[in-house]
């Protein structure tokens, strides 16, 4: 599915005839060295956002040049999670597109020409210091309490002498030269900036040692050749930019426009890591999250960018939330995560969900798989009660009552699904007498529709009518409805069990 180098530059001639010169080309590039977490949702969002909103094209690029830290299927569980979350790209390495490849390593020779430009127009150079000079170099500059940086030794040597080292076959990496004026921009979130990254670090690797491009070196290449005309991206890569403008100016390229996101932290103001793995778009879909809760979480954790007519919580759709992006509107203070507002998005969610009865089969389906993993033994007996009339009237009770899917299979809620086996226990429970008289009664009762309205008045009148314990009736009741010592109140499990399923429930205990 991917296209070689040469078949994407003759693609590139074809697409500028359908592409406006300043049509809006976003991408989102993220690299396969850990799976998509919370971070990196917002960035492919508000990118992806950005481009609808345009009515421009959204670009899923894979920069996998640090071969060394890639994890094993992390690049098809990234496209997997994006896809959940409802960002679907319009060009990436599954669907491919006019400018491919879309993944950095299947582009390396379109690298390896580019760099030649800049080394001819001596904007870089061949740099043939080992790894251990670089070592001393860096702890010298430690021990003087000095800023570690390269100390340009190779950018002055003679053509000759670059030419005598090649000769030898020495190992060797190319460098960029950095300017000696810094290099302002403006941000499209922080206005004005401007980074004097020469008092920070040496001349930068462009191309390593085993001819993979550094990060920053593809980054700006790929951008270019993929006609990206806006770069939104965290704010952490803002010291970056100067740098990466500096590689377009070497080119002769114009550079792109480049927003900043603010930081999302967590709860307690600590800075969001690849390493926490309860921020793993993973975790969440464990979690029984459904996708719109989580991009509208991602959203209210901070950032802005959206016109807000309303203060109460609102779930907003694609739709919504792509009609009411406005860069402009980002703000410039980190945002923090507040899990409570996930769930009641979460909540939200299964409401509106419930509302359209075209997502009934989705939730029926749902609901079945989650019920049949919580409990494997009555799966394979078949006594599991799953009928689809039953999924929905629970669904129904329950939206109110929880905030995700999994909680409707929790220990306090298992008496919807399963009949109690603490039944065939019941010889010694309190009341038996009482329980075989109401058992009785609500056979004779020409009710079908069991409400807790009634259900509750009628059941305390009947404890004292019977002369018992009102608390007494209730705990036996729960025992023989849901074999649980806790759960909902006793006229709520008969309603939402229904009258054939508590007259069967209370049948075994009489029987």
């Amino acid at each position: 599915m991917q296209r070689n180098i040469l078949q994407a530059v003759s693609f590139q001639v074809l697409h500028r005839r359908f592409f406006k010169k300043h049509h809006v080309r976003v991408r989102f590039a993220p690299s396969p060295t850990g799976y998509l977490h919370l971070g990196g949702l917002r960035t492919a969002l508000y990118n992806y956002l950005f481009a609808r909103s345009q009515q421009g094209a959204f670009i899923l690029r894979i920069e996998d040049t640090d071969q060394t830290r890639i994890v094993p299927g992390a690049m098809k569980k990234l496209q997997d999670d994006l896809s959940w979350a409802g960002i679907i790209s319009d060009e990436d390495p599954i669907r491919g597109g006019p400018l491919g490849p879309y993944i950095q390593s299947g582009r390396l020779e379109l690298y390896q020409k580019q760099v030649l430009k800049l080394l001819d127009n001596g904007s870089a150079y061949y740099c043939f210091c080992t790894e251990q000079r670089l070592a001393l170099i860096k702890n010298e500059a430690l021990r003087c309490r000095q800023v570690p940086k390269y100390d340009n030794r190779c950018r002055h040597y003679s053509k000759d002498e670059v030419k005598e080292m090649l000769k030898k076959n020495l190992t060797y990496c190319v460098r960029f030269k950095l300017p000696s004026t810094p290099e302002s921009f403006h941000d499209m979130v922080y206005g004005d900036i401007l980074h004097d990254i020469s008092k920070t670090e040496g001349d930068p690797v462009i191309i390593k040692s085993d001819g993979y491009p550094t990060y920053h070196f593809a980054n700006v290449v790929d951008d270019h050749f993929m006609e990206i005309s806006h770069v939104l991206r965290g704010v952490e890569w803002q010291v970056s930019t100067s740098k990466h403008i500096m590689l377009y100016k070497a080119f002769g390229w114009d550079p792109p426009a480049y927003g900043h996101l603010p930081l999302i932290l967590n709860t307690d103001r600590s800075k969001l890591s690849k390493r926490q793995s309860d921020i793993d778009i993973e975790s969440f879909r464990k979690q029984g999250i459904f996708p719109l809760a989580l991009v509208n979480y991602v959203i209210s954790a901070g950032g802005g960018g959206f016109h807000r007519e309303e203060e109460d919580q609102i779930l907003y759709s694609y739709e919504e939330l792509i009609k009411k992006f406005d860069i402009s509107k980002i703000k410039l203070s980190s945002g923090k995560l507040m899990p409570e507002k996930l769930l009641e998005f979460n909540k939200l969610e299964i409401t509106n969900l419930l509302k359209d009865e075209e997502n009934h089969s989705f939730l029926i389906e749902r609901v079945k798989r989650l019920v049949q993993e919580a409990f494997p033994e009555q799966r394979n007996d078949g006594s599991l009660q799953l009928d689809d009339h039953h999924i929905i009237t629970t669904l129904k009770w329950a939206q109110n009552r929880i905030c995700n899917l999994n909680d409707l299979v929790k220990a306090q809620l298992a008496f919807l699904w399963i009949v109690p086996v603490s039944a065939a226990s019941t010889k010694q429970i309190e009341c038996s007498d009482a329980i075989k008289l109401l058992n009785a009664e609500l056979v004779e009762m020409d009710v079908n529709n069991y409400k807790t309205d009634w259900i509750g008045p009628y059941l305390r009148n009947f404890a004292d009518n019977k002369g018992i314990p009102f608390a007494a009736l209730m705990k036996n009741l729960r025992s023989i409805l849901s074999g649980a010592k806790d759960g909902p109140p006793v006229a709520e499990m008969m309603e939402i069990l229904g009258k054939d399923r508590t007259l069967l429930r209370l049948r075994r205990f009489v029987s």
